[in-house]
C-alpha cells in the first residue's frame, strides 16, 4: 500500500500582512544601526579610527537612528527605543549612552585637540555662534532644525585653546544640547525658550570676546 504523502507546507511568514511586515523591517534597521554604534564606539574607545572618521560615522548613525525611532513611535510599533533595548534584550551598552543617553558623538562633549591654527579654530567658532543666533532670530523651532548648529558650536568652544572647560558659556550651552536631545525631532521650542536660549547664547558669545581679549570669564 502506498504511504500518504504530507501535503507540502506553505511558507512560515512572521507577518500577516504588509503593515507588519514594514514594522519588522524597520525594527531590523533600528538593531543594525545599535550594533553599528557599539561597534564604533568600541573603536573609537581603542583609538582604531580618528575622531575625524568617528565624527562623521556617529553623526551619520545619530540621525538615522532617530529617524527610525521616529517611524517606529509614529507606527505605534514602539513607545521608545528604550522599550525596544528592554523588551528584545539589546546587549549593546555603548551605543546605549551614545544613542539615548547622551544624542551627541563624544567629540562634541570631549574635544579632542585641533592641529589647526587658532586663528582658524576661533574664526570657526565666531561663524559657529552668528549662524546659531541667525537659526533661532529666523524663528527656526524645530529640534531637529536647531540642533545640528548647536552641536556645531559647543564642539567648536571645546577645541578653542585656553578656554576652560568651566567656561560659563559652554557649560550652558551644554545644558542646551542635553535638553533638545530629550525632545523628539520633530517637536518645537517653545516661544519662551527660544528667547532664554537666544539670550544664553548671546552671553556667551559676549563671554567668548572677552576671553579672547584677555578678561576672566
Amino acid at each position: 500500500m502506498a504511504s500518504a504523502t504530507r501535503p507540502p507546507m506553505g511558507e512560515i511568514k512572521p507577518y500577516e500582512n504588509s503593515r507588519e511586515r514594514n514594522d519588522l523591517n524597520i525594527l531590523a534597521d533600528l538593531y543594525s544601526i545599535i550594533k553599528a554604534t557599539d561597534l564604533l564606539e568600541a573603536a573609537y574607545s581603542r583609538d582604531a579610527i580618528s575622531a575625524i572618521e568617528y565624527n562623521e560615522e556617529c553623526s551619520k548613525l545619530i540621525a538615522q537612528f532617530k529617524a527610525t525611532e521616529k517611524s517606529l513611535i509614529l507606527n505605534k510599533t514602539i513607545e521608545s527605543a528604550t522599550e525596544f533595548y528592554r523588551e528584545y534584550q539589546v546587549d549593546c551598552p555603548r551605543a546605549f549612552h551614545r544613542l539615548i543617553e547622551a544624542g551627541v558623538p563624544a567629540t562634541v562633549m570631549h574635544p579632542q585637540a585641533d592641529s589647526r591654527g587658532d586663528n582658524v579654530i576661533i574664526a570657526e567658532t565666531v561663524q559657529a555662534f552668528i549662524t546659531l543666533m541667525d537659526i533661532l532670530k529666523l524663528n527656526q523651532r524645530a529640534v531637529d532644525e536647531v540642533q545640528p548648529y548647536l552641536e556645531a558650536l559647543v564642539s567648536a568652544l571645546g577645541k578653542v585653546k585656553g578656554l576652560s572647560p568651566s567656561f560659563e558659556g559652554i557649560v550652558k550651552l551644554k545644558l542646551w544640547l542635553t535638553k533638545l536631545h530629550n525632545l523628539r525631532a520633530y517637536d518645537e521650542i517653545a516661544e519662551e525658550e527660544v528667547r532664554q536660549f537666544l539670550f544664553d547664547v548671546d552671553n556667551a558669545y559676549s563671554a567668548f570676546h572677552k576671553h579672547l581679549s584677555g578678561g576672566s570669564v
